[in-house]
């Protein structure tokens, strides 16, 4: 992993964050670190697209799913741990299929 990236990377999502934008700082973190400095508009801007269209499908999900009330039931802390585990799963895989140590 490129130091360099990395750092520019943490610098752009403490801001972000910062200002209430913690989707942004995840797309901006994505694009500093897998997308070539030369892709053209349109491969980033789609990109943007999808990455949020995720992360609204888990939030919308998560809201439509929880049982009624204020504090967690046990079958949305299971809900929530097999969203934990979906996404261990991703990561693991990627950092396999690319050749990052986790």
């Amino acid at each position: 992993m490129n130091i360099d990236k990395k750092r520019l990377a943490d610098q752009i999502a403490k801001k972000l964050i910062a200002d209430g934008r913690l989707i942004e700082a995840g797309f901006q973190g994505l694009r500093v670190m897998a997308i070539p400095d030369d892709a053209p508009d349109i491969q980033v801007s789609e990109m943007r697209k999808a990455f949020f269209a995720g992360a609204q499908h888990v939030w919308g999900t998560i809201m439509n799913v929880l049982d009624p009330g204020d504090a967690p039931t046990p079958a949305d802390l299971i809900r929530m741990d097999n969203i934990d585990a979906e996404l261990r799963d991703f990561i693991d895989d990627f950092s396999r299929q690319h050749g990052i140590e986790s």
